[in-house]
């Protein structure tokens, strides 16, 4: 009787063991009576992803999928070998802008005023000091169509060895270019010396002395080999005929003058008779007779490709500094 006790407990446990569980979790999942009241939630907005504009090329311009009305018809220039920091500090002075007026507030030159702070680069337009000059980088300019190249001199002993020059076609970081303002040295080219006459007496002695005409042909070959490179600066006299020039001085001791936009480039045409003048073909087709001891640069002025940029809306000419226009017809009343 005893045995069979035992064993009755001992099977009845589990089922009520398993009720007590059943119950609990009955009690803990009971849904309240009443309306339902969601939990208190933060209000986090999700984010908003941002879409970059899709980029194609289009006849060597940069072009944008029109995702705002300002990016429909903008074309901006490619130019990956540009420098993204910022310029040398000690080339550069503060552009105080006057917003087209004079001395007494008066406006002068309408359609000006506003734009972004800019500083201007003192560009060498001399490029007196002689001697080889390392490329640095080439730089924007916001003052100017074209670009500028950062060159450094070589000799050690001098003051400020950077400058700011105007970058010509094709000019790289890494390249030399070297000014001959002041002549040709002594011993560049064997049996070469640098006369500004010596040309001009061998051409008018005619036939006489024909050995000495072939070694001075053959000497001044090779020093046109020599120097005649992109962004190095020669005397008109030197400079043979044919040859894309830009940076062209009107004075022998002066800076460059004509030939200083972006793509710009002029041709030299020949030096005359007596070699006091030499003949140079700008751009517009004029020809002007400049004196042979004018200096100019060898090269075509970089940025080729300016003129047919897109600013695409009327805010970048806000930020050049560029007032709404308003022609003199449209006010007549």
């Amino acid at each position: 009787m005893l045995r069979q006790a035992l064993l009755r407990s001992y099977i009845a446990r589990p089922a009520i063991v398993e009720h007590s569980i059943l119950r609990t979790y009955a009690t803990a999942t009971r849904i309240p009576r009443g309306p339902i009241v969601p939990p208190p939630t933060t209000s986090i907005k999700p984010k908003r992803k941002t879409v970059k504009p899709l980029v194609r090329i289009v006849d060597g311009f940069k072009k944008f999928k029109p995702i705002t009305p300002g990016m429909r018809h903008v074309r901006m220039l490619i130019n990956p070998h540009l420098w993204k920091g910022k310029p040398v500090r000690e080339l550069t002075v503060p552009l105080r802008k006057k917003g087209g007026r004079n001395n007494t507030g008066q406006v002068v030159v309408r359609s000006r005023g506003g734009g972004h702070k800019r500083r201007l680069r003192t560009v060498d337009f001399h490029r007196s000091r002689p001697g080889p000059h390392d490329v640095v980088r080439i730089e924007y300019d916001p003052n100017r169509s074209a670009h500028i190249a950062l060159i450094k001199c070589r000799d050690k002993t001098v003051e400020q060895p950077w400058s700011y020059i105007l970058a010509c076609e094709g000019l790289r970081a890494g390249d030399v270019v070297t000014s001959y303002r002041g002549g040709i040295p002594d011993g560049l080219v064997e049996g070469y010396v640098d006369d500004p006459k010596s040309i001009n007496k061998s051409s008018q002695d005619g036939n006489e002395g024909n050995e000495e005409t072939s070694e001075t042909a053959l000497s001044l070959g090779i020093l046109r080999s020599v120097t005649i490179k992109t962004g190095n600066v020669l005397p008109l006299r030197l400079i043979p005929p044919g040859t894309i020039i830009h940076n062209l001085a009107l004075d022998p001791k002066g800076p460059g003058r004509l030939v200083r936009s972006a793509g710009t480039f002029a041709t030299m045409m020949m030096q005359e008779e007596k070699g006091e003048y030499c003949q140079v073909r700008l751009q517009s087709g004029e020809i002007r007779r400049i004196r042979a001891d004018c200096c100019a640069t060898i090269g075509k002025v970089s940025n080729a490709n300016w003129k047919g940029r897109m600013l695409g809306k009327a805010g970048r000419s806000r930020w050049m500094g560029r007032r709404p226009h308003v022609r003199g017809m449209a006010m007549n009343a």
